[in-house]
């Protein structure tokens, strides 16, 4: 059974998609389907209760949907193409399309171990990739290999140790990046363990008390943190600017970040 706090996700996810577009349709598809939520579940089990790591499951996969959404749109209102327009293989809502598919299916190779999980997670996302888009798309090979290929880019690409080229799977980088709130840190903080590696991520993404994306006065994209304490300035150094370093959406984002009630730091 679903979280409140997934279906309040699914809800905001919804509600920055245009009802009638294949990117709603195939939202409602991905919420939907269950053999990805058991999939997340599990995954998110072996983060947490085997290695102790964050949420990797349901809720961070929909967080990522969320953010890569609003980017796009952000990029969209900036008048700014996707690679898919840009080289005339697919349309925006292609884009939107092959980032909802890599957002909820990133993760997927936690079920099985973190090591290369990306690459795990591609071959267990493939087959998923390919019955969605059966559906939606029917008939319509290109369009489903653009689609498909895009969404497989971002899979591969989401630790930032291997370069991507789409603008899409930069955003999908960015968009992972940015869920670091302190909720993703709750369970495994909650957890009484021995100290081990990988405990600076739970510790700092529990100091991070808000992340908010909204236009940028320079930039299309504001990316702004507030934490309670300045481990959380690990999770910003460590975790987002490498991936933001590494994202083909670099040039458009902005980030600001510090300890509520003192003044920002201004990273991009």
């Amino acid at each position: 059974m679903k979280s409140p706090k997934e279906n309040a996700l699914d809800r905001y996810l919804l509600s920055l998609l245009t009802p009638g577009t294949d990117s709603h349709t195939l939202a409602t598809m991905l919420i939907a389907d269950a053999e990805i939520e058991a999939l997340q579940d599990y995954a998110n089990s072996v983060s947490i209760k085997r290695l102790n790591y964050n949420d990797h499951g349901p809720v961070h996969m929909r967080q990522v949907a969320i953010n890569s959404v609003k980017m796009l749109n952000l990029l969209k209102q900036a008048g700014i193409k996707t690679s898919l327009q840009e080289e005339e293989s697919g349309s925006y809502e292609d884009s939107v399309c092959a980032i909802l598919l890599a957002s909820f299916l990133h993760d997927l190779g936690m079920s099985v171990a973190r090591t290369d999980h990306e690459m795990t997670g591609l071959v267990i996302a493939r087959p998923i990739m390919e019955r969605m888009l059966s559906q939606l798309v029917k008939d319509d090979l290109a369009r489903k290999v653009a689609i498909i290929s895009i969404a497989s880019e971002a899979v591969l690409g989401h630790m930032a140790n291997r370069k991507v080229h789409s603008l899409e799977a930069g955003l999908l980088l960015v968009a992972d990046g940015c869920d670091m709130e302190k909720g993703r840190a709750r369970i495994p903080m909650s957890i009484k363990t021995h100290a081990k590696t990988g405990d600076i991520h739970k510790y700092s993404s529990n100091s991070i008390e808000r992340v908010t994306i909204t236009k940028g006065d320079k930039l299309p994209i504001l990316i702004d943190v507030e934490m309670s304490s300045d481990v959380g300035f690990f999770q910003i150094e460590e975790v987002l600017l490498t991936k933001i370093s590494m994202s083909p959406a670099k040039s458009y984002v902005q980030v600001h970040a510090g300890v509520i009630g003192k003044e920002r730091k201004v990273y991009l």
